[in-house]
């Protein structure tokens, strides 16, 4: 088709019989032929303005007269008017022509009117020529367009790939599916064809000699990418790259739409992933591009993203966090986010943007919370343990994050030292209250008061089933980020408690056993403290759980949370069950930096349990744990305390036992005020936060708001809830690949949604995703971050929603393994994978 025939028939005619009346603004006399033509149209009245405006507004009001009279034999008038169109209300009030664009359309009427966009509607194969053409004469003639082409198509690249257009069969070309791949390795009919194609659309000449679909892909994917990031180079290129083949700027509408399809395509983003760090490393860029502080908008190379990565922790650096929060924006859903080492950096920024800026926030609410020990603690309740929480992501993050390019380390630095000056501050105001009115703060609940309180009062009513939980150093932010989890299915109360001095295991988990308020003292023995309660020294986790069965027999029974798991049945006389949790406190005691990441284990297993337990018909459930914990990263030179003078018994490097005076770095203060009955005179311990050994990442023992206030939570379990929606959860990894190549592989996860639930489209729901050896041992775990909650360790879908979720596996683990999706609540499958490792080391 004519490109005249083609604005005849594709474009006025439509407006016309749309409208009724159509007025053609031709300031160039380009359209002027293709509007005369309606002369001989009976249906269609030409007006033609060339000549003498007064008689062509006549016939124009006589034409349009006639066009609206009921029985008129007209279905359309054309106003022609060489002239540019009126834009103002001015110009428009001078035309005299303007009035029946009001009362139809008129044309052109926007960017897709202009000549060269409807040139290559017309001809969408040759929109490089098109463009090239008009880049050399705004106006060519009908008949230079006419010859663009030639007629020619490419009739076996068409056959073989089943495509029309050239935008088609390039895509195809580029990642062919299994069949196509087929049938152009089995012939070489398309390769005269796909030459002329690259050569008409991309200015493509080919190097490689090659007749097989592999060679000539390799050279369209580097000439493709590489212009990409060319054209997206606010700079000129360097030398050293020069020469290589880059496509015409014609072709850039083409290239960029090419890029942006293979790198949204989820069947292939693995593909694009591969093939730009091959034409990278072929191509020498990061080396050859080392000195360029601006490499553009798009990530074409994976090296680009580290650029974009300086330049956000150069944002934070300055405190621009305006520009650190726009950058993170801008490359969220980057390819590049497919890498799990990708997610890991960008989630490391995150963690420290947030960090800083609530730190920063609390920081200047602080002052308003001093007066009292009670307004200092409602407001960590309430806001202050905001900060321990993300300061636990921060490092955890950091665990996650290996600094290959020593980029990180001076932000790391300095979001370290914006929380330890937060909670510093705290520090001091909570030591002034500490030291003023005592331990524990008069009114509030103590430890030593959990049991009675919220236990044995249970335990009083008929046929009440009591699940006592004594979880091992969680702290308040933990319990926190439990009780959001458990609140999802039951009901859930959360209240803060003082913990018992010296804030460790064997006393914190003393003041949790029955009359610990009124029985509990801390003894003399072996020149270590020892609790003792009702004369029985309590030394070991066994002699105190010997008190409970003492108290209540068989109506009382003991295990691990590990060992819960696996039981399938407890004792029918149990009323109360104690589920005992220390993985929390051991795993940090031993290498803090490198568990943080298992903390959500912990949890997990906690709201497994829960839901253990109301099969199991418990009413109850009580959660509470003997210390919390201060994670001391920012460590220097000069952080450690030097003891005060006197005789004293060093309690887990925090606390001091024994008689002697204070310092300026030291409170020393009678036991008796501070809740602490026994053998001990006298407790003096640092008033910042730090240890008296160098070293010490983890702490407690000590007194501190991160150690001494810990959560205690209250459930009330109701009838257990019946299976109520089917649930299909879609887990797929790199387009079907059987092997994994990183020890953070990216797995894609949907909930497939296909018709309502009772919950309507906009309900969640949580799961898990683990890695499990051929024995179910736990291999991998979804890294925290991002999607997956740092302190319980689930991912929260929502339908038809996809998430690319990060997959950290146990280093040194070899061999084959099984990728699973679960219900966290009872351990269901949805989704699962079966995978080899097969690293690149």
């Amino acid at each position: 088709m004519s490109i005249a025939k083609f604005i005849q028939t594709q474009v006025l005619i439509p407006r016309l019989k749309k409208t009724g009346v159509l007025v053609v603004y031709d300031p160039n006399k380009v359209y002027r032929e293709v509007c005369l033509e309606f002369k001989d149209d009976p249906l269609r009245k030409i007006i033609d303005t060339s000549k003498s405006s007064i008689i062509s507004r006549e016939k124009a009001l006589d034409c349009f007269q006639e066009l609206g009279k009921s029985n008129g034999n007209l279905e359309g008038m054309l106003v022609y008017v060489p002239a540019e169109p009126p834009m103002t209300d001015e110009e428009k009030q001078n035309d005299p022509f303007s009035i029946y664009t009001v009362c139809g359309s008129m044309f052109p009427d926007g960017d897709g009117d202009e000549y060269m966009n409807i040139c290559i509607k017309a001809k969408p194969n040759h929109a490089t020529e098109i463009r090239r053409i008009f880049n050399e004469n705004a106006n060519p003639s009908f008949e230079v367009i006419d010859a663009i082409g030639n007629g020619k198509g490419w009739p076996n690249l068409q056959a073989i790939l089943g495509m029309k257009s050239a935008n088609e069969i390039l895509y195809a070309l580029m990642a062919p599916s299994e069949e196509h791949k087929t049938k152009l390795n089995s012939q070489d009919s398309w390769v005269s064809e796909a030459k002329d194609l690259f050569s008409t659309c991309l200015g493509l000449k080919l190097i490689t000699r090659g007749k097989t679909w592999n060679s000539i892909a390799d050279e369209l994917w580097r000439f493709i990418l590489f212009s990409e990031f060319v054209f997206d180079l606010p700079v000129t290129l360097p030398d050293a790259l020069e020469n290589v083949p880059c496509s015409k700027k014609e072709a850039r509408p083409i290239i960029d739409g090419l890029c942006d399809r293979l790198r949204n395509d989820s069947r292939i983003q693995a593909l694009y992933l591969d093939r730009a760090e091959a034409i990278e490393r072929d191509l020498y860029l990061p080396q050859h591009c080392k000195d360029i502080k601006d490499l553009g908008n798009r990530d074409t190379f994976p090296f680009e993203e580290r650029c974009f990565l300086k330049l956000a922790l150069l944002a934070l650096k300055e405190n621009n966090t305006d520009k650190v929060r726009t950058i993170i924006k801008g490359h969220m859903d980057s390819v590049w986010s497919g890498k799990g080492e990708s997610q890991v950096q960008w989630g490391l920024v995150k963690a420290a943007l947030s960090l800083g800026e609530v730190c920063e926030d609390l920081g200047r609410q602080l002052p308003e919370h001093t007066n009292s020990m009670e307004h200092l603690v409602k407001f960590y309740v309430a806001h202050l343990r905001e900060a321990d929480r993300l300061q636990r992501e921060f490092e955890q993050s950091i665990s996650n994050y290996i600094d290959a390019h020593g980029e990180m380390g001076e932000v790391i630095e300095s979001t370290r030292d914006q929380y330890r000056r937060l909670a510093s501050k705290a520090q001091d105001v909570f030591i002034r209250h500490f030291e003023k009115i005592g331990w524990p703060p008069i009114g509030m609940l103590s430890n030593n008061d959990v049991f009675d309180q919220k236990v044995a009062s249970k335990l009083s009513e008929s046929g009440k089933k009591v699940a006592f939980f004594l979880v091992d150093a969680l702290r308040y932010e933990l319990g926190v980020a439990l009780e959001k989890e458990l609140a999802e299915d039951w009901q859930v109360e959360i209240e803060p408690a003082f913990a018992q001095l010296p804030t460790v295991t064997n006393i914190g988990m003393a003041s949790l056993l029955p009359k610990a308020s009124k029985d509990l003292v801390i003894s003399k023995k072996d020149n270590k403290p020892v609790p003792v309660l009702a004369e029985k020294t309590l030394t070991n986790v066994n002699q105190r759980m010997e008190v409970l069965r003492g108290i209540y027999g068989q109506r009382f029974q003991e295990m691990t949370l590990s060992n819960f798991k696996k039981t399938k049945k407890l004792d029918g006389t149990a009323d109360l069950l104690v589920i005992r949790s220390v993985e929390i406190d051991s795993q940090l005691e031993s290498s803090p930096e490198s568990t943080l990441n298992m903390i959500h284990d912990s949890l997990k297993r906690i709201r497994f349990a829960c839901h253990k337990l109301q099969k199991m018909k418990f009413q109850n459930i009580i959660i509470a744990t003997d210390h919390g914990f201060f994670l001391n990263t920012h460590t220097e030179a000069g952080d450690v305390c030097s003891k005060p003078s006197g005789n004293w018994v060093n309690v887990h490097d925090r606390l001091l036992m024994g008689n002697g005076s204070e310092n300026s770095s030291n409170f020393c203060i009678s036991s008796e005020k501070l809740g602490v009955r026994g053998d001990y005179p006298q407790i003096s311990g640092p008033r910042g936060l730090v240890p008296y050994r160098s070293g010490v990442s983890y702490f407690h023992g000590g007194v501190s708001l991160q150690e001494c206030l810990v959560p205690v939570l209250t459930l009330r379990l109701g009838e257990e809830k019946s299976e109520y929606r089917q649930l299909s959860v879609n887990l797929s990894y790199r387009n079907g690949a059987k092997k994994i190549t990183t020890y953070l592989p990216v797995f894609d996860v949907v909930w497939d949604q296909k018709s309502p639930t009772i919950f309507g489209s906009d309900s969640d729901f949580e799961i898990i995703l683990e890695a499990h050896d051929k024995k179910g041992n736990v291999v991998g775990e979804a890294k925290a971050g991002g999607p997956v909650n740092p302190a319980t360790g689930t991912i929260s879908l929502r339908p038809n929603d996809p998430i690319k979720v990060t997959l950290k596996m146990q280093e040194g683990y070899e061999g084959s393994f099984v990728v699973k999706t679960m219900d966290p609540n009872t351990l269901k499958t949805y989704a699962k994978i079966d995978l080899k490792t097969d690293y690149n080391i």
